[in-house]
């Protein structure tokens, strides 16, 4: 309880999450198939239903948490590959909210993320946001190319046309 209120004065929210699951999403999903793939390290990607179901569970969580605080006119911004389905899940929710996301790896090729299976999953979560930002030029084509090739989007310049919105991508070199 004290941590609770230490965190309200900060106006930040606890997400609470189940040992299981932290170990599938965080050390499974996240750490076994997302990173190796997105760092060229096919070989070692692992791809296990389990882990999907953890880091979809849990993305939903944080979703749960955030839209029940969200207000109109509110910025949320969504850090890494940790939460790729975060920004779908709160734009699906949360109305007259503005959605960034920065992916803090590397984006890979489209030839690569295609192998991903939840590879649409993916994209479309990513895609919930209002701006998608990236380290370099190449990861943000990457991306680009992947969303027109698997999902079929038309794209102009750094802009996503999706059915009611268009999603903006952007390089910001640290």
């Amino acid at each position: 309880k004290k941590t609770e209120v230490s965190l309200e004065k900060e106006r930040c929210r606890p997400v609470y999450i189940e040992e299981k699951d932290i170990d599938l999403y965080y050390s499974g999903f996240s750490n076994k198939t997302l990173w190796p793939l997105f760092h060229y390290f096919m070989e070692y990607a692992v791809y296990e239903d389990s882990y999907w179901d953890a880091y979809e569970r849990v993305n939903r969580k944080f979703a749960t948490e955030i839209c029940r605080v969200a207000e109109p006119g509110d910025r949320i911004w969504v850090h890494d590959y940790l939460l790729l389905l975060l920004p779908k899940l709160i734009s699906d929710k949360a109305t007259g909210v503005s959605i960034g996301f920065f992916l803090h790896i590397p984006f890979p090729s489209w030839e690569l993320f295609r192998v991903l299976p939840w590879r649409k999953e993916i994209l479309e979560g990513i895609l919930g946001a209002d701006l998608v930002g990236f380290h370099t030029y190449d990861y943000e084509r990457h991306f680009l190319s992947s969303t027109r090739r698997l999902l079929g989007l038309d794209i102009q310049m750094n802009q996503i046309r999706l059915k009611n919105r268009i999603t903006k991508t952007d390089s910001f070199p640290m």
